[in-house]
């Protein structure tokens, strides 16, 4: 049976086996899509498989899942949580009308705000193939996302820095040294946060009260997070700590999240937990309830062998789509992380 992705481009008629190889195809080179086997083989056979992916209808992505819905609590995720009132208003676009869409004056902050929950990370993935690095910030301008926890992050016109006093051995004098030194240069509003050299729940612990102990006595408007394991501060939580931002690093499918010991019932578990002690700031509204902070990391999939054939950047928009039901505080991607 024929293909139906398929494109005729200089009199060469290039296919696709399904949605997932037109995505993987219309990807910018990247080595770990070559290493997985998967990237286009060269210029043309990616620019045939990006003309294929702009006529792809957008209701496509909700029935026919890149990674199977059955297999992957992560895809589960996705459909289960998506807003059908709020896909409605572009439910009739293709990716490049999506494309033209996004670009358009008419389509604002408001606008894609009310749009966000009907957009998949799969949409997301397809239509960023599609779009020039000027596309991107054009479009990224008129996003807001804005969190808060002890303070405000993301509002326009703002810049928040994360200050990182790491020590070999997690001493507290050589933190606290490195801590006084970020904080004079006006760093760690966005959050202070500590990578620790072990995994001894008292030690974090520790390193828990000190960076605490700091920002209460000093009234810092910040917060703090330990970058530990996900289940080490669950522990810490259950003990009293006083536990800011839970941590851990996340990926787009639900093997790779495995290989990090995690899934999204235990996140849910640490969410909850965290938001029990009630630490954020009370602002005129409520209480700052943005308690998680997460990593992303291109090439995460790959390396726990659970990419199912899919490349990197839509892994990585998937990653984001496990974030957003989280509501963190604070997400970032480092480009092939592996994380703990």
């Amino acid at each position: 049976m024929p293909s139906a992705y398929h494109h005729t481009l200089s009199g060469q008629r290039w296919q696709f086996a399904d949605l997932r190889d037109v995505l993987t195809k219309a990807s910018p080179a990247r080595s770990g899509d070559a290493l997985a086997g998967i990237a286009a083989q060269s210029f043309v056979e990616r620019m045939a498989a990006r003309l294929c992916l702009a006529d792809v209808p957008l209701r496509r992505f909700l029935s026919e899942a890149v990674v199977p819905y059955d297999s992957d609590e992560v895809t589960r995720l996705i459909i289960d949580s998506h807003d059908a009132a709020a896909f409605a208003p572009i439910a009739h676009l293709t990716v490049g009308g999506f494309r033209d869409w996004l670009l358009s004056h008419a389509t604002d902050s408001t606008v894609l705000a009310a749009t966000a929950a009907g957009i998949t990370p799969e949409m997301a993935a397809a239509v960023s193939k599609l779009m020039r690095n000027q596309d991107l910030i054009a479009v990224a301008r008129k996003c807001r996302v804005v969190t808060r926890f002890r303070n405000t992050l993301g509002l326009p016109g703002r810049l928040a820095v994360r200050l990182q006093p790491n020590h070999p051995t997690d001493d507290l004098r050589g933190i606290a040294a490195s801590m006084i030194d970020g904080l004079l240069y006006g760093a760690g509003d966005a959050m202070i946060g500590v990578n620790p050299a072990t995994d001894s729940i008292a030690a974090l612990t520790g390193l828990v009260h000190a960076l605490a102990d700091v920002i209460e006595r000093l009234e810092i408007p910040t917060q703090a997070c330990v970058l530990t394991h996900v289940t080490n501060t669950v522990q810490m939580i259950e003990r009293g700590a006083p536990v800011d931002l839970v941590f851990q690093s996340i990926a787009g499918t639900e093997g790779a999240n495995t290989s990090f010991g995690v899934n999204l019932a235990l996140l849910r578990e640490a969410r909850e937990a965290a938001l029990s002690l009630r630490r954020g700031a009370h602002f005129s509204d409520g209480v700052g309830d943005h308690v998680m902070y997460f990593e992303t990391g291109q090439g995460s999939a790959l390396s726990a062998g659970a990419h199912h054939g899919v490349d990197q950047q839509t892994c990585e928009a998937r990653a984001y789509g496990v974030a957003r039901a989280f509501s963190p505080l604070l997400t970032n991607t480092v480009v092939g992380f592996i994380g703990p």
